[in-house]
């Protein structure tokens, strides 16, 4: 399995797409092991697209990129303004903001980012904002949108690990809530030490507050609606996803009355597009999950980390450091595909939450976007901001130091996560 490690390393640095260089290296274990028939890695790269819970995850997509064209997303921008527009830190507060209400409606870092740096970018930097400072709260700020609920990561990572969809839903709630605490603190501390302004001299009239309030209403309570559907058991994860996309059409068409025809065909040209490359990926790392389930890794990888502590807290943040060095390197959603079978066993062993890990685990993996060298994230800001790596790194570490926090707090203090699911869906 090493040679198959090397070979994947290897690919990924020739700048071969993410997907191939899975499967090549998957491959490339059958062809070690000749007693292997080589039809396998076909029937498990078609058995992983016949996977019923997987087809929650284009359904997600279709529905945010639906959202983001039936006018929610100003909505959301004017919410935001409202509610934090006074802080110091202006258009940096409002962005943190948008971030936590569009996690309902976009579920991907990379989107949000990439979204918010076109809505904000040069208007944060025309306030007299660094393009680094700037460039770093985009990217980080899209920390929270997957965290709240429904984000990809933690659909592939339920179906992956047979872990309850509904409680990862409901316990990512408090720590994207963290999460924008934390930020919108590092952004003020900052905000005082340069002198930035609020983006509102005056307070909000109650009647704009409530206009603003309304705005979002829509989108706001599509979690609750996840939740209250799953807990009652009226949808399952796979059905809830097309009551998504039947309520972002609706919302759009009778709502915002933003949804027109041509709207509805970019938003589904763009979900073809991210359909297609994360359904491709997931079906290919099949190949390489086979490979090791049958080596044992996850109980080789089990034996050497209890060589070295056999505390529950101390496993997890092994983990944690070793999943933020590979997100330098590896993508996101790769790592969760591939070091989910291999980690979640070793929690469990250790008699652990596998709602707890997950939730500290896939934000541990989700920081890989905004991490040189190679964050999808950092290099979507930065190239549409246009600002300089060197800089955006630079300016970029307190609001990575803010989310290590987080994540401490969340491996050291359980309840943070589990309060929630636990209320909803009761104990495990």
């Amino acid at each position: 399995m090493l040679l198959v490690f090397i070979a994947f390393v290897i690919l990924m640095l020739m700048g071969m797409p993410v997907a191939f260089a899975i499967g090549i290296s998957g491959v490339l274990f059958f062809l070690q092991h000749p007693e292997l028939p080589l039809t396998i890695p076909v029937q498990v790269t078609v058995s992983q697209t016949q996977n019923f819970a997987l087809l929650a995850v284009p359904l997600f997509i279709v529905a945010g990129n639906l959202m983001n064209k039936s006018g929610i997303t100003e909505q959301l921008l004017n919410l935001a303004s409202v509610l934090t527009g006074r802080l110091r830190g202006g258009l940096a507060q409002v962005s943190v903001a948008l971030a936590t209400l569009m996690g309902g409606v976009c579920g991907s870092a990379i989107a949000d980012a990439a979204m918010q740096t076109r809505m904000l970018g040069n208007g944060m930097v025309s306030r007299g904002m660094s393009r680094g400072f700037a460039a770093g709260v985009l990217a980080f700020g899209s920390l929270i949108t997957p965290i709240i609920p429904p984000g990809i990561g933690f659909i592939l990572y339920g179906t992956i690990g047979q872990v309850s969809i509904g409680r990862l839903f409901a316990a990512g709630i408090v720590p994207g809530l963290l999460i924008w605490a934390a930020l919108a603190i590092t952004i003020w501390i900052t905000a005082v030490q340069r002198g930035y302004e609020p983006e509102r001299k005056v307070r909000p009239s109650l009647i704009e507050t409530g206009l603003a309030l309304r705005g979002g209403f829509w989108a706001i309570l599509f979690p609750v609606f996840l939740l209250v559907g799953l807990r009652m058991g009226i949808f399952t994860p796979s059905e809830i996803g097309a009551f998504a996309v039947v309520y972002a059409v609706m919302i759009g068409l009778f709502v915002y009355r933003q949804l027109q025809r041509r709207s509805f065909a970019e938003a589904m040209d763009g979900s073809l597009m991210d359909v297609g490359s994360v359904m491709f990926l997931i079906a290919l790392s099949a190949i390489f999950s086979y490979g090791i389930v049958l080596e044992r890794i996850p109980e080789v990888v089990s034996g050497t980390i209890l060589g070295v502590t056999d505390s529950l807290n101390g496993v997890m943040m092994l983990v944690v450091v070793f999943v933020l060095v590979a997100g330098m390197f590896v993508d996101a959603t790769v790592l969760l595909i591939m070091l989910t079978p291999i980690f979640l066993p070793l929690i469990r062993e250790l008699d652990g939450d596998p709602v707890h890990f997950g939730v500290v685990f896939i934000v541990a993996v989700t920081i890989g976007n905004f991490t040189p060298p190679v964050g999808a994230a950092m290099y979507a800001v930065c190239s549409i901001l246009r600002c300089p790596i060197g800089e955006y790194t630079r300016e970029a570490v307190p609001f990575f130091i803010a989310a290590c926090a987080v994540i401490l707090s969340l491996i050291f203090v359980p309840e943070i996560v589990l309060y929630v699911p636990n209320l909803i869906f009761g104990g495990r």
